[in-house]
């Protein structure tokens, strides 16, 4: 009988180990950690960013613990003690999001390879970091993009709830392009075209917004919405509601770029008229 009695306790044993050692397994895999997927550095994923400039970030991020913050870090692994590190928390809270950011790299920074970290981490302290290299470069460039516009609406022409608005035309730079804007404007707002922005700005209407060009030295565009569309054409489409809200009156189409190097190229205002 003693002797079955411990057979019997030591599988029983044996059992418990196999169980919870399934467990712990399990618990493990079960763990999701936050995934980074379709990362690009630099204009049109050219891994390039210069010195007095910014380096573009994008990537598509989905964290089922919820993100907490975004680690942008920039070092070299030697040779130089050059290091940049920027942290978000904007995006806290959303369990996926499209990061897109343009990481200022100072005018006392070397030129040569480095190593860019994006760590995200969410709410439950999981985290998960891709590593690409970039190359940091000097460029010496003072001349802004030209804009060509070839069709346009007619000057103060009328548009009515549900007609499309729409603009067409050309980019080129010397070296290489970053953003293009093109914006919906209420003339009493008064904003200098400086001011009108694809994501800072929230009483401008944003016809077409991005960072992406298959060429990085010109471009053609064509910016179109609907009066009275619920949602603007940013990168990422806002609603359009409150400071941007649509209303009767007096606007204008502004077309705006910049180059690598921050230099900005604005168009002539396109006034047109809107009766809801």
């Amino acid at each position: 009988m003693n002797t079955k009695i411990k057979s019997i306790a030591f599988i029983l044993a044996v059992m418990g180990i196999v169980f919870f050692s399934s467990c712990d397994n399990n618990d493990d895999e079960t763990v999701q950690k936050p995934v980074v997927s379709n990362l690009e550095l630099g204009i049109g994923d050219s891994h390039i960013g210069y010195i007095g400039a910014d380096l573009h970030i994008e990537a598509e991020i989905v964290a089922e613990g919820k993100i907490d913050k975004i680690t942008v870090e920039i070092h070299q692994e030697e040779g130089s003690t050059d290091e940049i590190v920027v942290e978000y928390d904007e995006f806290a809270g959303l369990k996926n999001t499209t990061f897109h950011k343009h990481v200022d790299i100072p005018a006392t920074t070397f030129a040569g390879t480095y190593h860019c970290h994006i760590t995200v981490t969410d709410m439950d302290g999981n985290s998960t970091t891709v590593e690409e290299e970039v190359s940091i470069e000097a460029m010496v460039d003072d001349k802004a993009p030209v804009i060509t516009i070839s069709s346009s609406p007619e000057n103060g022409k009328n548009f009515a709830n549900g007609e499309t608005i729409s603009i067409s035309g050309s980019i080129t730079d010397n070296i290489s392009l970053a953003g293009l804007v093109v914006a919906l404007v209420y003339e009493t707002d008064k904003i200098a075209d400086a001011d009108v922005s694809g994501a800072a700005n929230t009483k401008v209407i944003v016809m077409l917004h991005t960072h992406d060009f298959e060429d990085p030295d010109e471009t053609d565009f064509s910016a179109t919405i609907e009066v009275g569309a619920a949602n603007d054409n940013n990168m990422t489409p806002v609603a359009i509601q409150g400071d941007n809200a649509w209303k009767s009156g007096n606007y204008y189409i502004l077309v705006k770029s910049k180059d690598a190097m921050g230099n900005w190229a604005f168009s002539n205002h396109y006034p047109i008229v809107i009766n809801l």
